[in-house]
């Protein structure tokens, strides 16, 4: 229970990644890199309040860790900014590019099944640094998924995108594997595109670092 924990996936924020109603195991000791798919606690408010009414072995397996605690909500998305990366979109591929380097996301971005067409990177056009103890994260589905671009146009304690970037210290992992329904089985690996990201060529700011005008809220 101290290494890994399960979720239960609440929106179509991830697909085709993830589905609703998919428990995904998050594993808790290794720390995540670029390009993983994270659980966060959503400190930051990007959910409405949750009042869940819990059986007594729900809460029972709360209290020994096996489940999340249900009075603060969780979100999970992939990880695609670490403090210090400039994160941009789009390029001139219409590609988002992580310290320069353009992302081939078509293996985890959303497809429709009855068309066969990928979803684009974003429908927003966003230039940001992620500060200093921060992730910049959005969804696989992107249509669907209101993500860090929708929230670097609000103030939170006077900081302009203060809201739009996740804590470290509220990442509860790195999701490693659906463990449910059993006919969605699938380890969950890290992306080869990430691999080729530089690392930041200056140390991360203090503060976001929102270049031209913010995209409105999603």
């Amino acid at each position: 229970m101290f290494l890994i924990q399960a979720f239960v996936i609440p929106s179509g924020s991830m697909e085709n990644t993830l589905q609703v109603g998919d428990r995904v195991a998050v594993q808790k000791v290794l720390p995540f890199q670029r390009g993983d798919i994270v659980v966060f606690a959503d400190d930051l408010g990007w959910l409405p309040p949750a009042s869940p009414r819990l059986a007594w072995w729900q809460s029972a397996l709360m209290f020994v860790g096996l489940l999340p605690d249900e009075s603060q909500n969780f979100l999970i998305k992939r990880a695609i900014g670490l403090p210090g990366d400039r994160v941009v979109c789009c390029d001139a591929d219409n590609r988002v590019t992580v310290n320069g380097q353009p992302l081939d996301e078509g293996s985890y971005l959303y497809r429709d099944p009855a068309t066969g067409r990928t979803v684009r990177p974003s429908d927003v056009a966003f230039d940001v640094v992620v500060p200093s103890g921060k992730v910049f994260v959005m969804g696989d589905h992107r249509n669907e998924s209101a993500d860090a671009r929708c929230h670097l146009a609000e103030d939170y304690n006077g900081v302009l995108g203060g809201r739009a970037f996740v804590r470290q210290e509220s990442i509860v992992g790195a999701a490693i594997a659906t463990v449910f329904p059993f006919d969605r089985l699938a380890a969950h690996t890290r992306p080869a595109t990430f691999d080729a990201v530089p690392a930041p060529s200056k140390p991360a700011p203090a503060a976001p670092v929102i270049n031209g005008e913010p995209p409105p809220r999603c």
